[in-house]
């Protein structure tokens, strides 16, 4: 042997005892190349198949508030609208099984139904061509078994919805699995002073690329505004009233994407800023732009940052900047795909992006 290779053996071997016999491991930093944004909480696992969370605020007890999250379902439809606290537990007196597929859900304030002013949740019901409309909190049905859409269409399959409120009317923005440019998304306007919510077709809007397919809807209430995810293409912008011009307002979120587009939400810094963030699906990260547009642009929506979280393939995802116990500036939750909807604390994005608000 030689002397440098005695010399190597005797240092390994004193290094060995002085570690007990074990090598030296790495820092966590160091196998981890890729940080990530831990959530605070991850809620109760779904049966099948998490797609998109919405959240209701409590205007008597905020501590009282829900999150309400799509389980797709198995191959024999049995979807459901799961319902969560803030702590993440599954509120099973009020979750809602027997959906057939479900994809997305949204949440709005002050229907009148019956006489009576209620907050709603809608979803689409994908298999039965449908949206479903429930009381909150009681989460009880209050559509008759379902309002069908895209109804003289042959392309059908709702997946994303997204409520807009305006004038002490609720509307409602659907998209579907497939269907042709400059109508893809059809919106209805909700009655429900029978008692029995029932919805109208009051417009319908939207180029489609057609290369993937539009789920991710949001609507911005005080601007008016409605942006959509054509997958793997952009977001696109319309104003969202049924009166509006049907011309497309801008398109962004054009660059920069792995592939899919997915899901969409809206902070609300005060009624004219804040950022619209969008699941960069593939990449497992979200990419954050400014709500606002430009001087010269009302509608140049710019990059802030992105958000790397530790979610899976999102797909859908929620914001509020309402203060609730444990977030006194909101949270953003964002759908895995391990079967559960992880909760981020609006205050840590922000650390996270570097932002001053």
């Amino acid at each position: 042997m030689s002397y440098y290779r005695l010399l190597f053996v005797i240092v390994l071997a004193i290094c060995l005892a002085a570690c007990g016999g074990k090598p030296v491991e790495q820092s966590s930093e160091a196998r981890d190349t890729t940080l990530v944004l831990k959530p605070t909480v991850i809620t109760d696992s779904v049966k099948y198949d998490t797609d998109d969370p919405a959240i209701w605020i409590n205007p008597g007890d905020k501590s009282q508030s829900l999150i309400i999250g799509t389980d797709k379902g198995g191959d024999t439809g049995d979807g459901a609208l799961y319902v969560f606290g803030l702590d993440g537990h599954e509120r099973k007196d009020k979750t809602v099984h027997g959906i057939k597929r479900p994809n997305n859900v949204d949440v709005a304030y002050g229907l009148t139904v019956g006489g009576e002013n209620k907050d709603i949740a809608v979803c689409t019901e994908r298999n039965t061509n449908s949206i479903r409309v429930f009381s909150l909190p009681e989460m009880k049905p209050i559509d008759n078994g379902g309002i069908a859409v895209f109804e003289k269409d042959t392309a059908r399959l709702p997946m994303g919805i997204a409520l807009y409120t305006h004038g002490g009317q609720i509307y409602v923005i659907v998209s579907r699995k497939s269907g042709p440019s400059g109508t893809y998304l059809h919106q209805y306007l909700l009655d429900g002073k029978s008692g029995v919510v029932k919805g109208s077709l009051v417009r319908a809007f939207g180029e489609y690329s057609g290369k993937h397919e539009i789920e991710a809807v949001a609507v911005d209430n005080e601007y008016g505004y409605v942006y959509y995810s054509d997958e793997g293409v952009g977001v696109r912008q319309y104003h969202a009233h049924p009166d509006s011009s049907n011309r497309q307002l801008t398109m962004f979120a054009s660059t920069g994407f792995a592939d899919n587009h997915e899901g969409i939400s809206i902070y609300k810094t005060d009624s004219l800023h804040g950022y619209i963030i969008v699941s960069d699906q593939q990449a497992n990260q979200f990419q954050v732009f400014t709500r606002e547009g430009t001087t010269a642009n009302p509608h140049d929506h710019q990059l802030v940052g992105i958000l790397k979280a530790s979610t899976i393939e999102s797909d859908g995802n929620e914001v509020t900047q309402v203060s609730l116990p444990g977030y006194p500036k909101g949270f953003f939750i964002a759908m895995s795909d391990d079967k559960t909807f992880q909760i981020y604390p609006w205050t840590d994005v922000m650390n996270w992006l570097k932002v001053d608000e």
